[in-house]
């Protein structure tokens, strides 16, 4: 491409402060910015990412079709909320002008083992408009392709095993929410875990239905799955509410969080694969207490058996840089829903974004 990658963002909260930076710091530019709230409507994007202002007003999203058929960006990154139903209408604007989308909705990763139903209807209408919808993000490198080029280095796996925590604090209220953050354990009960005290065939049903509540690590595993070429036979989760002995404030619920209530939640997937390799992945989002920190751990048992341990990742920046980087591939890969798996392994890009698209 021999010019500037033309990108639009969907959703102006925390994420996008890194997302729109990082694409002018890649050489690229932001030419559309959307939003649902009175409050950054109106505003140029330069007053939420600093360094002056960009000349790109930020609009009501009830605008983006109209936007898209004019200037049409080359793509268009959403960050806004984490399951697929909350993205049917961006994704689905996106594929109906034909511009390519790439999200960090933690569902988006691989929908197709949670969302079936609408995944499919997104994927036609994109083959039909010729632009490529996905998801992306922190779990793209650290749950995904870190874990499958070590799995590279195994002789025999027998259990693919892995943990990580973030603080709910960092992303925003949606996702809060969606954890249980703030409930007593009487509402995370009936709002958060009953949805997987089910047997199989009411979870295959209700995936079925399109209204599935999945952790993060449901979409991994199935992404894990795919891109290893195993094939699932059974897969299950649960969600246990995570608490504190004391209270903790909470400047993105605006409350405080009472000791003993929930400040977030852990869920724990289980996927038995026919060739006899079991992973079971847990992801723990909650209001952090002071002595708590992000990691990762993940453990392949086999021959040889390999651990890999990152404390303090910057969930976020990482989060952002992956898909910043992953928008030249979204412009290069092939019509339609195309999970990450499908890519190249993410590479630091050392030119500008542009350069890197045939």
């Amino acid at each position: 491409m021999d010019r500037k990658l033309r990108a639009a963002q969907y959703g102006c909260g925390k994420m996008s402060v890194y997302t729109m930076r990082y694409v002018y710091e890649k050489g690229g530019e932001i030419v559309s910015a959307f939003d649902v709230r009175p409050e950054v409507i109106g505003k140029d994007i330069g007053d939420l990412i600093g360094g002056g202002k960009k000349g790109v007003i930020i609009r009501d999203a009830k605008e983006a079709e109209d936007v898209f058929i004019k200037d049409k960006p080359d793509v268009c990154i959403v960050t806004t909320m984490s399951l697929m139903q909350d993205l049917k209408v961006p994704f689905l604007t996106c594929a109906k002008t034909g511009v390519n989308a790439i999200s960090t909705c933690e569902e988006a990763f691989y929908p197709q083992n949670s969302s079936p139903v609408l995944t499919k209807e997104i994927d036609e209408l994109a083959k039909k408009n010729n632009c490529t919808i996905c998801g992306s993000g922190y779990q793209d490198v650290f749950w995904g392709n870190l874990i499958t080029v070590l799995s590279g280095a195994t002789q025999t796996i027998k259990k693919i095993k892995g943990k990580s925590s973030y603080n709910v604090e960092d992303y925003g209220i949606a996702l809060a929410k969606a954890h249980g953050a703030g409930l007593d354990l009487d509402a995370f009960d009936k709002e958060v875990a009953s949805v997987d005290k089910v047997s199989d065939d009411e979870r295959k049903k209700i995936i079925e239905e399109g209204t599935y509540l999945p952790s993060y690590m449901w979409n991994v595993n199935g992404w894990l799955c795919d891109k290893l070429g195993l094939t699932v036979i059974r897969q299950t989760q649960k969600t246990v509410p995570q608490t504190y002995s004391k209270d903790l404030e909470s400047s993105t619920l605006q409350m405080t969080v009472p000791a003993g209530y929930a400040t977030g939640m852990s869920a724990v997937v289980t996927t038995e694969t026919k060739e006899g390799i079991t992973i079971e992945s847990e992801c723990i989002g909650k209001v952090y207490a002071p002595e708590e920190f992000d990691c990762n751990d993940w453990t392949i048992i086999g021959e040889p058996d390999t651990q890999v341990v990152i404390n303090r990742p910057a969930t976020v920046e990482l989060t952002c840089a992956t898909v910043v980087a992953r928008l030249p591939d979204v412009v290069n890969a092939p019509a339609g829903y195309v999970t990450t798996d499908k890519m190249p392994t993410p590479i630091y890009r050392i030119k500008a974004l542009n350069e890197y698209v045939k």
